[in-house]
């Protein structure tokens, strides 16, 4: 203890940045938490895109990790060793479609624009005789951008990928989240309060399972799809059906969108042979989308994340404009999580309140 003649401490005076007021000072700290919280809004918007590429790696390691949990039922083997075999699965396909096909669907890719843009002249040379009167320098713009959006179309599919950086990030990011996700999961939870980590850590675990759940279902369809429109476009001789039944299947991933723009550009090549073709690749149209509308969709629905078809479109045109191809992609996954997050939600604030 001090001694009792030794001078007191000098008193500390108040600074510039010091709030003597505490009314003041309280309500500063709750303008600094929403300061903090825009600022973290708009980290997140200048982030937007690095951001959708880690949610794109997670839904590739959903979908490497469903491919593994399908392993395991028969198959007693680790978990590396079942990823592994995912991947070698997916890279022979890859090795596969490229050297028994890759020739084929690049030539037919190439041509496809070309057969687009003479049908799409030959529909306006028709419509103008039946009094359908439109601008020269109107159509000509229209023909242009059809035929951009068709090319970039058969680029994707003939190989010539854009982004290819994105994508081997997307590819690295899901491999590494599927081997072992738990200690991303444990990380995102040791952030939050200690109170709240179980329930989220559950939350999480039940989102991945939607999530596996919705890419086999979308798998399936794009499977069955495909198969069905190159197998029924190939016994009629239609030119380009491999090429437009593998168009028919990447689409599938986006519904609501990618149905009707498969279902045009193979009508539109099926008039290139004739009126009967034309008619019969609309016949093929019809019967493949009411076999998927009625059939796979609603088995595939009951055990995935079950999405009204007008929020899944809305979402998609909003997270196409935003983000371009990638955000139209994952447009569909994003809405699962959400959707599972929401009722996760409801249903812990109707348990604590009941």
């Amino acid at each position: 203890s001090p001694a009792p003649d030794s001078p007191a401490p000098p008193r500390r005076r108040a600074g510039p940045t010091d709030i003597v007021d505490p009314a003041l000072r309280e309500e500063t700290k709750k303008a600094l938490v929403w300061v903090a919280v825009v600022g973290l809004v708009a980290l997140a918007v200048v982030l937007a895109q690095a951001l959708l590429v880690v949610f794109g790696g997670l839904v590739f390691g959903a979908l490497i990790d469903g491919g593994a949990r399908l392993l395991g039922r028969v198959l007693p083997l680790g978990r590396v060793w079942r990823v592994a075999l995912v991947l070698l699965a997916g890279v022979a396909f890859g090795v596969w479609l490229v050297e028994f096909a890759g020739v084929q669907i690049a030539d037919q890719a190439s041509a496809l624009p070309a057969t687009i843009g003479n049908q799409a002249m030959k529909g306006l040379h028709w419509a103008q005789r039946h009094g359908l009167r439109t601008d020269a320098k109107f159509t000509q713009n229209l023909i242009e951008g059809a035929l951009a959006r068709v090319t970039e179309v058969t680029a994707v599919v003939g190989g010539v990928l854009g982004g290819l950086t994105t994508l081997f990030l997307i590819v690295v990011l899901g491999i590494y989240f599927a081997i072992d996700p738990a200690p991303y999961r444990r990380g995102l939870a040791w952030m939050l309060p200690r109170e709240t980590r179980d329930d989220f850590e559950h939350t999480l675990l039940v989102m991945g399972k939607a999530l596996r759940r919705l890419l086999m279902g979308r798998l399936i369809g794009m499977m069955v799809e495909g198969l069905l429109i190159y197998i029924a476009l190939a016994l009629y001789g239609v030119p380009m059906a491999a090429l437009l039944g593998m168009i028919a299947a990447l689409l599938a991933f986006l519904p609501n969108i990618g149905a009707p723009i498969s279902g045009l550009l193979m009508v539109l090549v099926g008039f290139s042979g004739g009126t009967s073709m034309g008619l019969y690749c609309i016949g093929v149209f019809v019967v493949v989308m009411g076999v998927e509308g009625n059939i796979i969709v609603p088995m595939v629905a009951k055990r995935t994340a079950d999405l009204a078809p007008a929020l899944v479109l809305a979402m998609q045109l909003v997270m196409g404009l935003l983000f371009g191809i990638l955000g139209l992609a994952l447009a569909d996954p994003l809405l699962a999580m959400l959707k599972v997050l929401l009722e996760r939600r409801s249903d812990l604030t109707e348990a604590r309140e009941g």
